[in-house]
């Protein structure tokens, strides 16, 4: 379990600063997500959902490279899984991940499956919409379905708690330490609690998330 020492703690100023030099930049690429959510075909939403399906373990840059190779040839919508497979050796549970992504193209592409953006569009509420997803999509929980969320413009006001989220909001103060484990009722706490800080400082919640990822990896991807 991780609890910050005295010297990692950070300070809301040193927060606010990293935002003011970065904001333009998350402005620019939250532009792109809402672009995603008013004009995206179901085959870019489920691009979409396929990234956050290659995310867990693996680095996001990385994950963005898979998805690429997957989308050469058409191997996303038509490949068969070792052809699959293969395209994803550079991130890590490739045979797992194939599998998911098999499945949840069956489900959402298939000849009878659900139209992605008409099933998305079928929920009034962001919270049952990740819900259901984090339910129905095999290697999907509450982060990975949140930052399908964010990544098609749908994330203003929920989290993506992952492990360098989780270090900076433990490293504020906003929790006590970062937990081994992770249950959908502590993410649904934690959540709340960072929505607080959010409001408290003045930075809106999907900024946040940029700006706690950011100094991490100094990156701003998606």
């Amino acid at each position: 379990m991780y609890h910050p020492s005295p010297e990692e703690i950070i300070r809301i100023s040193e927060i606010r600063k990293l935002h003011a030099g970065i904001r333009e930049e998350i402005e620019e690429r939250l532009s792109v997500f809402r672009a995603i959510r008013e004009h995206g075909s179901s085959m870019e939403l489920f691009t979409e959902l396929v990234f956050c399906l290659l995310t867990p373990q693996s680095k996001a840059r990385q994950s963005g490279r898979a998805v690429q190779r997957l989308l050469e040839g058409d191997c996303l919508f038509c490949g068969e899984y070792d052809t699959i497979r293969e395209r994803l050796n550079i991130v890590r549970f490739r045979n797992k991940k194939a599998a998911y992504i098999l499945e949840a193209r069956e489900m959402f592409c298939g000849n009878n499956g659900i139209d992605l953006r008409g099933y998305i569009e079928g929920f009034e509420s962001v919270y049952e919409l990740r819900r259901d997803i984090a339910m129905k999509v095999k290697g999907i929980g509450l982060k990975e379905a949140s930052h399908f969320l964010r990544n098609i413009g749908l994330g203003g006001d929920i989290a993506i708690l992952d492990r360098h989220i989780l270090k900076n909001l433990a490293r504020l103060g906003v929790i006590q330490s970062v937990p081994p484990t992770l249950t959908s009722r502590r993410y649904l706490e934690i959540e709340s609690s960072m929505k607080e800080f959010a409001r408290s400082t003045g930075i809106p919640m999907d900024h946040l998330d940029f700006v706690l990822w950011y100094r991490e990896t100094e990156d701003i991807f998606k």
